[in-house]
């Protein structure tokens, strides 16, 4: 049997700045209950008055409400909520794009917070995303603070994935970055190369942080070296910051000949440092110039590859890093039987020069 609306006449338009179901019902000429059905996939509602709904939408500018939906008992929101720590940085743009391919796949849309490195709002963007009924959370942690928000309990059993960032006391899914063999990497072929005051720009705040100094550390160590403390500048959260650490470096009486950046932010501001003292310096036959400064950096950027320095990257996929986070998630979410501990998955790095 197929819902109907015979003999129903055009019923006036009742307009509203935020149409509900029964404005459409008017527009349209039916039932309250004919709108739902034919929202919800028209299933036994005939084609003449199936259009004659799209066309009151259409006309009214209807949009469901689906934080509403989502209250119903039973029925899913659609939605991961997703925190990032970084809007500016592009890093995240790909990894975003990564979680949204899977998302998308499953039937599900994202809700994107930044955190900006705040663990207090780190939290209130969690409980936010649980007060609309996230199906599940993907967290790139911020760097200090209680983590209590983020354990299954305090989610009130909503599935949670750290991204690049493990966080103690939490015990979840997490995908990280092999930090500490990647800075090993890239700092190896720095003292490879014959460098010995190889600088460290990064933080010890982040756990990737602390994990790519200690990969900083024992490159070192291996050829008995030793880092010097005057060469390590922690803290830096964006390129400005960067730039004066590094302007700071190359202001020394022994400046370093080279500099391993622990994320792309900080490789940028050692870049524009380098050449602005290039120009300063330019044909007065001062020092510190920075014309033979070596670089190397974690994490890739717009126009690496024509960067004014000789430049190698320690790169890896962000859009994969989104990719597998978001498919451990919907693994929690859609799978049968589930591991009963949290997985760890570390993803791969490579070093590549690009001078």
């Amino acid at each position: 049997m197929t819902t109907s609306e015979p003999g129903d006449a055009k019923r006036p338009t009742r307009r509203s700045s935020n149409p509900t179901v029964h404005d459409v019902a008017l527009e349209a000429g039916v039932s309250p209950m004919t709108v739902s059905r034919v929202l919800s996939g028209g299933k036994n509602v005939r084609l003449e008055v199936q259009e004659r709904v799209a066309r009151a939408v259409e006309t009214l500018g209807y949009h469901r409400n689906e934080n509403a939906r989502s209250l119903r008992p039973g029925h899913r929101s659609g939605l991961v909520g997703v925190t990032i720590t970084n809007i500016a940085n592009p890093y995240y743009a790909e990894m975003l794009r990564g979680v949204e391919e899977i998302a998308s796949a499953h039937g599900r849309r994202i809700l994107v917070g930044n955190s900006n490195e705040d663990a207090d709002l780190e939290k209130q963007l969690v409980a936010d995303f649980i007060g609309r009924r996230v199906e599940g959370l993907i967290v790139v942690p911020s760097s200090a603070g209680d983590a209590a928000h983020l354990q299954l309990e305090r989610l009130g059993g909503v599935p949670v994935v750290l991204a690049s960032r493990a966080v103690g006391g939490v015990s979840a899914d997490t995908v990280l970055i092999d930090d500490v063999e990647g800075a090993r990497t890239a700092t190896a072929a720095l003292l490879a190369e014959g460098h010995r005051r190889v600088a460290y720009l990064g933080q010890r705040s982040v756990f990737t942080g602390r994990r790519r100094l200690e990969g900083f550390t024992v490159a070192h160590e291996a050829l008995e070296l030793t880092p010097d403390e005057e060469l390590i500048r922690v803290g830096q959260q964006d390129v400005g910051s960067a730039e004066r650490a590094m302007t700071e470096l190359l202001d020394l009486a022994d400046p370093p000949t080279a500099v391993f950046s622990a994320n792309n932010r900080n490789t940028v501001g050692a870049i524009r440092a380098i050449v602005a003292r290039r120009r300063a310096t330019a044909g007065t036959g001062a020092g510190g110039g920075g014309d033979d400064i070596r670089v190397a950096g974690f994490d890739s950027f717009d126009f690496a590859d024509i960067a004014p320095v000789r430049l190698s990257i320690v790169d890896h996929d962000a859009g994969d890093l989104g990719r597998r986070a978001a498919a451990m998630l919907f693994d929690r979410l859609d799978g049968g039987a589930q591991p009963v501990e949290p997985r760890v998955l570390e993803l791969p790095v490579t070093l590549r020069d690009l001078f």
